[in-house]
Order: C-alpha cells, then structure tokens, then sequence
C-alpha cells in the first residue's frame, strides 16, 4: 500500500496566489519545451443526456509529477466536475488526488499571463477584457502580475455582469477598471486583449485590434468554435499552448485554414512552450500582432496541482488514502 493525499477545493483555495500559479506554470512550459510530454485533450461526447468527459496530461520531470484533469460536464447534473490524479514522475506512485475546480480559473489563467509576458511589448499599458466570468477574472489576475497596466476595459453582454467584474477589480488593481458597451470600446488603444467567453462565433474584429497589439483566446476549444476572425488569425504570430492542439480543436485556427488564409498545418510559429524555452523569438517587432490560443493543457495543471500539494502537505491539510500496488492487487482471484 501507499499512501496518497486527497485535497478539496476548500483546502487548496487559500494556498496560492496568482503570482504563485504564473511562477509555477512558467516552469512548466519551459520543461515542455525542452521535451517533456504533454498531450492535447481528449474529449467524448454523450448524446442523451448531452455531456462531455475530457482528460488530457503532462509528465513534468524536473517538477516531479505527472498527472492531468479528468472531468465531465453537463449530463443530468447540467454542472462540471474535476479531478486532477496526481502521481510522482520518479517513482510512479500516486501522490494526490484534487478537487480541481478552484484552481482551475488560476492556473488557466496563468497560462495567459505566461503568454502575455512572453509576447505583448513591454510596455503594453492598457488592457482589453470580452468576458466577465469566473475565466475572464482568472485570466486577469494573473495577467496583472506579469505587466502593470494603467487601465483595464471589460465588455460582456450583460450590464450587470460587465459592471460587477469591472468593480471588483478596481479595487484589487492599481490600474483604472472600467466597463463599457461594446467590443470595440474595450479593444480602443489597447495593448493586450483578453477572450475569455463561450461564444460560438468571433467576439471581436480584426480592425479593431491596433499594430504592436497582443491577444490571448482561452474561451474555446471546439473545432467549430472560435473566438477570434480568421483575418486576425491569418497576420499574426500564432501560438497555441500545445502545437498538437491546433489542428485538433482550436476553432479559431481551424476556421482561419477552412476560409483559405492559410494551409493546414501551417501559420503556427511556435508553442508556448517554445517561445518560454527560448527556441522561438515570440514577438520580434514591436507593431507584429501576437496571438495566444489556449485550450487547457495537462501543464499548467500538473504544475499547480504540484504546487498545491506541496503546500497542503507542508500545513497538514487534507485525508490519507490508500491505493495498493498492482503486484498486490492484480490478483485476478
């Protein structure tokens, strides 16, 4: 037998700030792109009840875990539910199993701070937000850790919504926080732009986003899905976190080869991974567009739920089980 830990999201919620999550994920994609392995996500749909059961994974050797989500969402529940196995990159014993929903914002979240700060010009002083959901704040308060932005313009449809998220981080940020009616005035002289929504179509235009801007689209990861135009797509340096992602799922990219503005399989310029590792330059101008597509990986989720574990461990937090051995259980009697 050995013993593994079992964490809630209650007893991890209060362990990490953003600062911490972007750290750790930075650290995580940097070993990505030295050649550690990761997968895109798997996905199965259900059609009555309508569902979805998703995996997908990473080995991180230097961190020293392995592990990924495995989640559902709808169902007759109409609710979305994580869990993050986590198992030791030396031994293979397990060493935890989370409760991943509230860490989920963060360390997705920090994958876009990763991406802001390798990719938007170092001055870039204004941001953009289309959403105001529980994604679009985690994508936020990560990406204010990595730039110090002077204002921030969140749009979203609803009013209420737009103007909540809008309050709430204006007492959290330095930066002047404001909502406004529309895409456009959100994107207006901005230097980073945020999508974080669940629409099926583009939620901004392509004229809208200024030379020198940076944009991270974390909303969708269908194939017939797409947050951002394909013109936009076509101009930029495209990366996505996974480059095995693109072709599989990323709507915006697939919708960009479909309209004929580029050839299937090219326009990615570099993973993530890549561009932290220092094998690709990311941005090289300070007018290129820079575009992030991100999915959701097994890499920023092993590494938080690494460093929540560790964090718990340390505090004495969380239920002992046990799982034995296969040479012990794989009886077959």
């Amino acid at each position: 037998m050995t013993d593994a830990l079992f964490l809630t999201s209650s007893e991890v919620d209060d362990l990490a700030e953003p600062a911490d999550y972007v750290a750790a994920v930075r650290n995580a994609y940097r070993q990505v792109g030295e050649g550690a392995p990761a997968e895109p996500r798997t996905k199965l749909f259900n059609r009555e009840p309508p569902g979805m059961f998703t995996t997908y994974a990473a080995v991180l050797p230097e961190t020293g875990a392995m592990g990924g989500y495995a989640y559902s969402a709808g169902f007759g529940a109409e609710d979305a539910w994580f869990m993050t196995p986590l198992f030791d990159a030396k031994s293979g014993a397990p060493l935890a199993l989370l409760d991943g929903a509230s860490m989920n914002p963060f360390k997705t979240g920090a994958a876009g701070a990763v991406a802001v700060d390798a990719l938007a010009r170092d001055d870039a002083t204004e941001l953009a937000v289309i959403g105001s959901g529980a994604q679009a704040r985690g994508q936020v308060a990560t990406t204010a850790t990595v730039r110090e932005f002077d204002a921030v313009r969140v749009f979203s449809p609803t009013p209420e919504s737009r103007e909540a998220f809008a309050a709430g981080f204006d007492d959290r940020l330095d930066a002047d926080v404001a909502a406004v009616e529309s895409a456009g005035d959100a994107l207006a002289g901005a230097d980073a732009v945020i999508t974080a929504t669940t629409a099926t179509d583009p939620v901004i235009d392509d004229a809208d986003v200024e030379p020198g801007t940076h944009v991270t689209a974390m909303g969708q990861y269908h194939p017939e899905k797409n947050e951002l135009p394909p013109e936009l797509v076509a101009r930029a340096t495209y990366v996505p976190d996974l480059r095995a992602r693109a072709a599989q799922d990323a709507g915006s990219y697939l919708a960009t080869v479909e309209a004929g503005l580029i050839e299937a399989g090219e326009g990615i310029a570099a993973d993530l991974g890549e561009v932290v590792a220092g094998d690709h330059p990311g941005r090289t101008s300070d007018d290129e567009v820079t575009v992030f597509d991100s999915g959701g990986t097994g890499v920023e989720t092993v590494a938080a739920a690494h460093m929540l574990y560790e964090r718990a461990s340390e505090r004495g937090r969380g239920q002992t089980i046990d799982f034995a051995p296969a040479s012990e259980a794989l009886t077959g009697e």
